[in-house]
Order: structure tokens, then C-alpha cells, then sequence
């Protein structure tokens, strides 16, 4: 298939409109993203949500005189779709259309965007989903999501950056559908938007969209400040405790000053991927806890904010960030609860295995900073990585997010630059990299348990206490003395914990 980019600029008014084209001649599909430079960290103080509710109205509500429901009945036989998403510093609107049903999918395209009707029905049912959410959806649904929500609620305190995206308890309330419509007077304009298309489409559709779209409000955003963290004094962790929880969700972070906007960021990427990689199995914490010791599903590093990791396997697009953290994601591990149950072995028991699963995470990291990683994991990584990050390109919609995801990190084409980055990449360098953004004294910790495991894991961590493996006695008799020589070297390992803070579920995102 033959591609060929375009990257434009428009002149506006006010400021520039930007344009990304991937043209692709035997495509029958058209994509259209519109990316606004929102995002919550717009949201005006108390109203923590309200781009979120914005955005949602207007891809669950109507345009003209057509309903909501009209619409889907309307783009039924067209198999056409589209959607909203919102991170912390864009919103994206997606529409996506065979190229035959261009002419009858257009008017729904422009209408939605630029005549919502925003109505009371609409608003309603919309912020009732919304409210359900932050009330009970995120602390019931998914103990991972919750304890990676809870760690930005926890890094980004006190910031625009620390609401989750869809708010909190309090401020989804008072939102009102006067503060919708104004939001998007003043926030959804053509002087924050950047267009991307693909497919096969005539070139007067392009030109008839960025004129039509030109009668977006002329509102001159104004954009608050991407925040910049203080690097945590130590490790603080907060502990969330839950009834019936399904084991320990840990998440830990920390401030790193480095992007997909910096060169540097490749060396990154390998050292990243070695240590953990999103759901890949050769990864060394992976190895170590899921692989040798059975103790829970998966173990991963990240080097920028990976969005529904639970559910992506790729990397999605459209999450740009420039205040960025690293971070560890333990998945749940057993409580003693559950081990009591199942060994009567472990019927003394007090604390599961979060703790000894946090010193092993840890460890493995400081063990990777001081010693760094060797020629032939360097290569083996490396060589992985440069067919790897090709997949997060393999559909046409993918392409284009990560075209625009470029231009908000002043790049052309991040995958292609990041491939040669890679090429030129040495072992020194990543090295290097791992010594100068790599270190495990100080961060922030969130862990979500069980209230029954709560208070004894809080002591054991702020005690620094001796936090040997539990294991079943069948397993333990089957393993070789090296684990188990590992493990009582793991169990005393000293954290360099300053405060560890209980916090009962309900209380939480309020």
C-alpha cells in the first residue's frame, strides 16, 4: 500500500490551525480525528470533569433536529462510527466512514461538532454515567485501574493534573448544562484544534471540512500551565483499603524531566523495555515474580503514561503528556486471607505477598541501575524494539494518532524518528540514561487491598520490617535453593519508606 504524509499549516486569525494528512490511495476507509488542546487540566477549578461531560455530550447527543437515537439509526446501514476520548491536555473526537457513504456521513460529522444540540435529556443521561463512575465504577470494577488512578490522585496532588479526567465525586455534581455550553464556547475552537485524515478521500472533502470547521467559535483559549512535580523526599504510600478486595494492586511513581520530545527519550525505551515491557513475558520483573515465583499475573515498567493498560496490549495514541512520571505496575498479588484458605501451611500468616512483591520490583530496578545492562540483552532488546513499535502503527486510525500525537511533541513522525534513534543507539547510552533517570528512594506508592490485609501491611511496610515469601509447601519443596536464597535476600531488603498512610476506599475521589 502506498501512503504519502502531508503536514500543513493553515493561517488563522488568532493562531495556527494544524493539519495531518496521511493519504492512502487504496483505502476505502476515511478517518477523521480532531484533536482539541483541552483536556481536564481545563477544567475549571470545582468543576473537575466538565471537559469529560463536554466532550461525551456531544458524541451522546444530538445535532439539528436529529436525536441522538436518529443518528444511530442514520449511520446503522453506513457501518460508520465515531467517539470522544479525553486525557489530561487534549480531547479527540474520531469518525470513521467508508469512503461510499461519505456524502450521508459528512452533515452528522460537522453537526455534531459544530451545531450539538446539548440538551437537558442528553445532559442528564450523560452526567448520571459520569457521576456512577467516579462514585463507584472505578473503585469496583478493576483494582489495577483503581490503584493507577489513586497514584496520579496521589503524584499530581494539589495540581490540574490530579483529578481523574472523567472528576470526582463532588465536582461531577455540580456541574451543570450552563457550564457545558460555555465550556464549549470558550474551550472547543478552531484556535486549538489540529485536524488528521486519512484514507481515500477526494480532495475537496478536506477543503470543504477545514472551511467548515473554520465557524468554530473564534474563542482564544486560555490554557493553563502543565504542571511540574517535586520529586517525593522518600518513598510515601498510600494504602487503600477495601471490602472483598481481589488481592494487592500496587502502582508507584515518580516525576521523570523526559518525553517523546527528547532524543534521549530511546535510550529510555530500551532500558524500559528490558526491565518490563506492557504485558510481554521477557521482561526481568516479569521473570522474576509472574515466571519463577507464580505470584501474580503480570509485572511492568513504564517510561510515560500507558493508557487502559489493562485492556490495550499496544500503546493507544492520543494521551500526549509533558509533565511525565515513571512508574511500576505490580498486578494484584495474594493476601493472606486468600492464603490462609488455600494452605493451611499459611495459617499464621499475617501480611500476603505485596510487600515482599514491592522489594523484589524494587530490587530487581536497583540492581539493573547498578550494574546497568549487558551487550547481548542491549542488542536482543534493541532489535525487538525496532519491529515491535512498528505494530503500534498496523491500522491506518493508529497511524494517524501517533502522526498527531508527533506534533504535539514538536516531532514530524515519532515512530520512524524513533526507529532511527534506535539504530544509532549504544549500549553507553542506555546506561547512561538508566543511571540518570532511574532510582528507587524516592516516589510515591499506591496499593489497594483489602481492608483485612490493611493495617498489618502498613506496619510491616513502615517498619521495614522482614517481609519473607510465603509459600505453599509443595511449591517451596519444587524450587531451587537459588530462589530461595534470593527470597530471604529480597524479604530483608530496606526501603527507604518515610510514610505510609491508610485510606479507606470511599474516601476516595471525592
Amino acid at each position: 500500500m502506498k501512503s504519502f504524509i502531508v503536514f500543513l499549516l493553515l493561517t488563522g486569525s488568532v493562531m495556527a490551525q494544524q493539519i495531518v494528512e496521511l493519504k492512502l490511495s487504496n483505502s476505502d476507509k476515511i478517518v477523521v480525528k480532531l484533536m482539541f488542546k483541552n483536556g481536564s487540566i481545563s477544567d475549571p477549578s470545582g468543576k473537575g470533569g466538565l471537559t469529560y461531560t463536554t466532550t461525551s455530550l456531544i458524541t451522546q447527543g444530538g445535532t439539528g433536529d436529529l436525536s441522538y437515537s436518529d443518528i444511530q439509526d442514520k449511520i446503522y446501514p453506513m457501518a460508520a462510527r465515531y467517539s470522544s476520548s479525553v486525557d489530561k491536555e487534549v480531547s479527540i473526537f474520531t469518525f470513521q466512514f467508508h469512503k461510499d457513504w461519505t456524502d450521508q456521513f459528512y452533515p452528522i460529522l460537522t453537526g455534531l461538532i459544530l451545531n450539538p444540540t446539548l440538551i437537558q435529556a442528553d445532559f442528564e443521561r450523560v452526567k448520571t454515567n459520569q457521576q456512577a463512575y467516579v462514585d463507584q465504577i472505578i473503585r469496583a470494577s478493576s483494582d489495577e485501574e483503581y490503584s493507577k488512578k489513586a497514584l496520579e490522585d496521589f503524584l499530581f496532588r494539589g495540581t490540574n493534573y490530579q483529578h481523574m479526567v472523567e472528576g470526582n465525586t463532588k465536582s461531577v455534581n455540580s456541574i451543570t448544562l450552563d457550564d457545558v455550553k460555555e465550556h464549549y464556547k470558550n474551550f472547543f475552537t478552531k484556535n486549538n484544534l489540529m485536524i488528521g485524515i486519512t484514507g481515500n478521500y477526494p480532495d475537496d472533502f478536506l477543503e470543504k471540512l477545514k472551511a467548515d470547521l473554520s465557524k468554530l467559535p473564534g474563542t482564544e483559549p486560555v490554557l493553563p500551565p502543565i504542571p511540574r512535580i517535586e520529586m517525593p523526599d522518600g518513598i510515601e504510600i498510600e494504602i487503600i483499603a477495601k471490602n472483598n478486595a481481589f488481592g494487592s494492586a500496587i502502582f508507584t511513581g515518580y516525576p521523570i524531566d523526559i518525553t517523546r520530545a527528547n532524543d534521549e527519550f530511546a535510550a529510555l525505551v530500551v532500558a524500559n523495555s528490558y526491565l518490563g515491557e506492557h504485558r510481554k513475558s521477557y521482561g526481568k520483573l516479569y521473570k522474576m515474580i509472574r515466571e519463577k515465583r507464580s505470584m501474580n499475573y503480570g509485572d511492568y515498567s513504564y517510561i510515560e503514561w500507558y493508557d487502559n493498560g489493562g485492556s490495550n496490549m499496544l500503546p493507544p495514541p492520543g494521551v500526549p503528556r509533558h509533565s511525565n512520571y515513571f512508574a511500576l505496575w505490580i498486578r494484584p498479588v495474594q493476601i493472606a486471607k486468600q492464603l490462609k484458605v488455600q494452605y493451611a501451611e499459611l495459617g499464621k500468616i499475617k501480611i500476603g505477598h505485596a510487600h515482599f512483591a514491592l522489594r523484589m520490583a524494587l530490587r530487581e530496578m536497583d540492581k539493573m541501575i547498578k550494574n546497568g545492562i549487558s551487550e547481548e540483552d542491549f542488542e536482543a532488546t534493541r532489535a525487538f524494539l525496532r519491529s515491535y513499535i512498528k505494530l503500534y502503527i498496523k491500522s491506518p486510525t493508529q497511524q494517524l494518532g501517533y502522526l498527531m500525537d508527533s506534533k504535539m511533541y514538536g516531532r514530524e513522525n515519532y515512530i520512524e524518528e524513533l526507529d532511527n534513534l534506535l539504530a544509532d543507539l549504544t549500549l553507553a547510552d542506555v546506561n547512561n540514561a538508566i543511571k540518570t533517570y532511574m532510582q528507587i528512594y524516592n516516589m510515591k506508592i499506591t496499593i489497594v487491598t483489602d481492608k483485612s490485609e490493611a493495617k498489618e501491611l502498613a506496619r510491616s511496610l513502615r517498619m521495614n520490617l522482614s517481609s519473607p515469601m510465603s509459600y505453599a509447601n509443595l511449591v517451596k519443596a519444587g524450587l531451587p535453593q537459588e530462589v530461595l536464597k534470593d527470597d530471604d535476600e529480597t524479604a530483608g531488603f530496606k526501603l527507604n519508606i518515610k510514610s505510609v498512610k491508610i485510606v479507606d476506599s470511599k474516601d476516595t475521589f471525592k
